[in-house]
């Protein structure tokens, strides 16, 4: 399976990029298409002795740059490195695109290129975070800042088999973010999503808090993109001012020198689950392939990381199953409305483990 990479998206392309994909390559075995202007791509991948590797150069004139009106880009640069990624994904070349660009854009390229799956109305990002319990989903990160009920729906579906297939959840509790537990809690949009999300089938277990992000109390957590990309921003500072003091606070006296040297395992490993790198990227779910969306700060080792997770997303199937469940979906809500809201119900059927 070859991913393609945006070679020219990112605060600091095309090297990073062209580091990623090599150690994508070295260490995970991962074909990469790295997408861009080939005169600068070209003297990276020699210089860094990558003869042989499994990386291809696909040539792209065009850049689209960070601060960019999105759709017009998209739709005026039509070799830019974004839009052939897509391109390549649409013929199935690649599986998946992996970038770090202008965001706006890359989700304006896959939707409009790749496109969506049937029933899928909005697309929508998806962000890991790290918790007592091990891992939930947020969803949606910026993708929709506006939304109705429905498109809140089709997160939940979406979200629950991206938890279930990739971080193992037999039966992921998906929770509505809310500023308060009780049903009669929050605007019009989340009261009425409450109710919409009660009769999808799904494990939904109600509003959640802000407490409940890190809680460990829910697996999939359902929001528009304006909020969740504010937990999110909100959520990696912390994660850095944490990083910060700690390291600031354990070098302070000899005495915290020694513990901390004693205790540099546990350290180590409180790093890599507040570290974003580990994690890749966002996988942008609702479309008919891949698409994993990165920081523009990203470095080479979150690059790496997320052609991992684009291979990992596609070997698993999530577009096709994405698309089987939302089908169902729509089908039991056809067959409620033709019987004027009498049997057959239009829940899903109770997903089933992967």
């Amino acid at each position: 399976m070859k991913i393609a990479l945006d070679a020219m998206g990112g605060d600091h392309a095309p090297d990073v990029n062209v580091d990623g994909a090599i150690e994508a390559a070295r260490e995970l075995g991962i074909s990469t298409m790295l997408v861009g202007q080939k005169e600068r791509i070209e003297p990276l991948l020699r210089a860094r002795g990558a003869a042989g590797l499994p990386i291809e150069i696909v040539d792209a004139s065009e850049v689209i740059g960070m601060d960019e009106s999105p759709v017009e880009a998209v739709r005026k640069k039509r070799d830019s490195s974004l839009r052939v990624c897509a391109r390549l994904v649409k013929s199935g070349s690649a599986v998946a695109m992996v970038s770090a660009g202008n965001t706006g854009a890359t989700l304006a390229a896959a939707k409009l290129v790749i496109g969506t799956v049937a029933g899928v109305d909005r697309p929508a990002l998806a962000s890991i975070l790290p918790n007592p319990r091990g891992f939930a989903i947020l969803l949606d990160v910026g993708a929709n800042v506006t939304v109705k009920s429905t498109h809140l729906r089709e997160f939940a579906v979406m979200g629950h088999f991206y938890s279930q297939i990739i971080l193992g959840h037999e039966n992921p509790r998906i929770g509505l973010m809310s500023i308060g537990e009780e049903e009669g809690k929050g605007n019009d949009l989340v009261r009425e999503a409450f109710v919409v999300l009660k009769e999808t089938g799904l494990n939904f277990i109600g509003n959640c808090e802000g407490r409940d992000v890190f809680g460990g109390t829910v697996d999939v957590i359902v929001t528009d993109g304006f909020t969740g990309n504010v937990i999110l921003k909100v959520s990696e500072s912390l994660a850095e001012m944490i990083k910060g003091v700690l390291k600031e606070e354990l070098v302070r006296t000899p005495v915290r020198k020694l513990g901390a040297l004693l205790s540099r395992g546990a350290f180590t490993g409180l790093m890599a689950r507040l570290d974003y790198s580990e994690y890749g990227g966002a996988p942008l779910l609702g479309l008919k392939g891949g698409c994993i969306v990165c920081h523009g700060r990203s470095s080479p080792k979150a690059i790496k990381n997320a052609i991992r997770v684009a291979r990992d997303f596609v070997a698993a199937g999530i577009p096709e199953k994405v698309a089987e469940k939302i089908a169902d979906l729509h089908r039991k809500e056809e067959a409620y409305e033709k019987t004027g809201g009498e049997e057959p119900s239009r829940k899903m059927e109770q997903p089933k483990p992967a």
